[in-house]
């Protein structure tokens, strides 16, 4: 399984950057509103994170209401750079734009999945990407990761070849917010997780692992008293 950072923050990106395993970025108006940008300043800020990433996936998220405003974000957005893959939220008119944009060689990454027949019908307009919550499903007391298995199952049954650009559909666990989510996502056979960088850094950490550098100190500090 791979990781996506889920943040709009340059200094996170690069941290998580840093660590060797970062695949690709996703960002919302949310995220991007937390790093106190302006609305002026949204694309400039969107396409360092594309430079900053580049190789990698960077989704920038669309929020048109229109089937029309939709396919001109999108156009305008993947043009900010190679990397950058539009994201939209599941609805009649984003999939009316995805197919749209799919037959134009734009990525799409159809996001605020919460069920299976949302992802097939996204997988059919094209979606590149198809990202199912599971820390929403949580917050009203459900199962958010019995729903995204339930959508890997479906989204997997089949062979999406030839239906969007890259001949593939990969399945991104979004509102992932503990290790648990991350393990329980890739025994599920999630493609990607994408994790805040405060969700990675608790992935990075295991009592026993803390337990056991503290012996290992102990231990150097003896053998350096010792000569």
């Amino acid at each position: 399984m791979k990781f996506f950072i889920d943040t709009a923050d340059l200094d996170e990106i690069r941290e998580a950057l840093s660590w060797g395993c970062l695949a690709g970025v996703t960002t919302n108006p949310s995220l991007y509103a937390k790093t106190g940008g302006s609305l002026s300043g949204f694309e400039e800020h969107m396409t360092k994170i594309a430079r900053l990433c580049e190789g990698l996936p960077v989704s920038v998220e669309s929020c048109a209401k229109t089937v029309e405003d939709m396919v001109a974000d999108g156009r305008r957005l993947s043009a900010l750079a190679p990397n950058v893959v539009v994201k939209l939220p599941v609805c009649a008119e984003a999939l009316a734009a995805t197919r749209t944009l799919a037959s134009e060689g734009v990525r799409v990454n159809m996001t605020l999945v919460f069920s299976a027949p949302q992802a097939l019908l996204a997988a059919n307009a094209g979606a590149r990407y198809i990202s199912p919550f599971i820390g929403r499903f949580d917050d009203i007391s459900e199962d958010g990761l019995d729903q995204l298995g339930t959508v890997i199952a479906c989204v997997h049954n089949y062979d999406w070849a030839g239906r969007n650009p890259d001949d593939t559909v990969e399945i991104i666990a979004a509102s992932v917010r503990t290790p648990h989510h991350v393990t329980q996502a890739a025994l599920l056979g999630a493609d990607i997780a994408t994790v805040p960088l405060a969700a990675l850094r608790k992935c990075l950490r295991h009592p026993l692992t803390d337990q056991g550098l503290t012996g290992f100190d102990a231990a150097w500090e003896k053998v350096r008293a010792q000569g």
